[in-house]
């Protein structure tokens, strides 16, 4: 049975802490280090966050107002899920591998971006903090594995 895909539908990188995001059609990716330009680049482990659509469609329903890509400040958005959470699972985007280290859980920042109400409506939906363990480009189109095999399940 084939692992489940995703589509990349949005890609967002921030220059600095509290700069407004930036939509890009391409993120250059640097396997332990994270995305070159990104407020994280160089950061030991927190190299790039992968949430989805769907998860933040029913965000909007909760919230009552739109929560796009953009104001989650998650850098890569998938048009759905649902993303391995457990620490250790792995995630293969555009051919490249990324190892999920923990749950984004919104911060108080949400408020800020979404308004009152922010955080709670992306409460178990802000998507996962992953390392990079490759480099390459990520594009708006690329194809995401949510189950590939590891290496230790291949033999």
């Amino acid at each position: 049975m084939p692992s489940p895909t995703a589509t990349v539908v949005a890609l967002h990188l921030a220059p600095a802490h509290r700069t407004p995001m930036r939509a890009m059609d391409a993120l250059e990716l640097v396997g332990g280090r994270g995305i070159v330009g990104d407020r994280f680049f160089g950061a030991r482990s927190r190299h790039v966050t992968v949430q989805t659509a769907e998860d933040l469609a029913v965000a909007t329903g909760r919230l009552g107002r739109p929560v796009t890509p953009d104001r989650t400040r998650r850098n890569i958005t998938l048009d759905r899920g649902p993303l391995p959470t457990t620490p250790g699972a792995r995630l293969r985007l555009a051919g490249l591998d990324l190892e999920v280290l923990r749950v984004a859980a919104p911060c108080r920042i949400m408020e800020d971006e979404l308004g009152p109400g922010g955080a709670v409506a992306l409460r178990r939906r802000g998507g996962v903090v992953c390392r990079l363990l490759d480099s390459g480009t990520v594009r708006i189109g690329d194809v995401c594995d949510l189950d590939p095999p590891r290496d230790d399940q291949l033999f």
